[in-house]
């Protein structure tokens, strides 16, 4: 009884001490992983996990990224959602969070630019020179326009306002195919499943199954601006150490590449 009462004391005690040991390699590993939660609009997707991937190879720590259509984001936002940082695709979604005091406002600075474009599938024999009252409804024929919900989506949103200023709208309005969001626009068009899309440049650029017929001149819309910024609820560092990479020359040859024009960079 003494031998086994020796050998269990034993075997308690080696336990005893590995655990900690266990415990301590671990810790250091979880913490070289930790990195912001980051909401940002779907158009994003390409460009922003490229710089995460940099970042996480520069720094050890990964970002968590949800896409979504700004709109969705901002409400999700509103309604508690955890998160560190949020770039949207337009001003106003910026401005709603920052009217709710849910971003810290010396946080928040312009990151990109944009272009709309008409899109087709990348085998259409279309042709279109996009200018006021061009003939859009007559090359859309049976088919319908793929958009981004134009009463939300900051997408659809600088589509509509182009089309009521080239004095297209009326004519296509009852013809459109309204997506949750400006990726999954594109996909309509990318299938075949409509034969023309509004988009922006960045989104074609990220589809081999896509061309582009056109750009909407700037002047007839607003301003495609991307903000960026870090939410008032987020907890630790890692939020703004993101925003300023995202202010890199390392960053923006990343969002060069992927269709995007940079506004700011440099240290905030």
């Amino acid at each position: 009884m003494n031998v086994i009462k020796s050998v269990r004391s034993a075997m308690a005690l080696a336990l005893s001490l590995a655990v900690p040991l266990i415990t301590s390699a671990a810790q250091p590993a979880l913490a070289a992983d930790k990195g912001p939660t980051v909401f940002a609009a779907a158009s994003l997707k390409n460009a922003l996990d490229a710089v995460a991937a940099d970042w996480k190879e520069q720094t050890g720590h990964e970002a968590v990224i949800s896409f979504a259509a700004t709109s969705a984001l901002a409400k999700q936002i509103e309604q508690g959602a955890e998160a560190d940082v949020f770039i949207s695709a337009d001003l106003a979604w910026m401005d709603y969070v920052a009217e709710r005091q849910l971003i810290d406002p010396k946080t928040r600075f312009d990151l990109l630019a944009n272009e709309l474009v008409l899109i087709a599938p990348k085998d259409s024999q279309l042709a279109v020179d996009i200018a006021p009252g061009f003939p859009l409804t007559k090359a859309l024929g049976d088919g319908r326009l793929s958009i981004a919900g134009v009463d939300a989506v900051p997408a659809g949103k600088y589509g509509k306002a182009a089309l009521e200023s080239l004095g297209v709208w009326d004519g296509v309005k009852g013809k459109l195919a309204q997506a949750e969001n400006v990726r999954a626009a594109l996909r309509l068009v990318s299938r075949g499943e409509t034969p023309l899309g509004i988009v922006y440049a960045s989104d074609a650029k990220a589809d081999p199954n896509v061309k582009v017929l056109g750009a909407f001149p700037p002047d007839s819309h607003p301003p495609i601006v991307y903000p960026a910024a870090r939410l008032a609820r987020a907890k630790g560092p890692e939020g703004e150490a993101f925003l300023a990479y995202l202010r890199t020359p390392e960053a923006g040859r990343r969002f060069e590449e992927n269709g995007f024009s940079v506004i700011g960079s440099g240290a905030p």
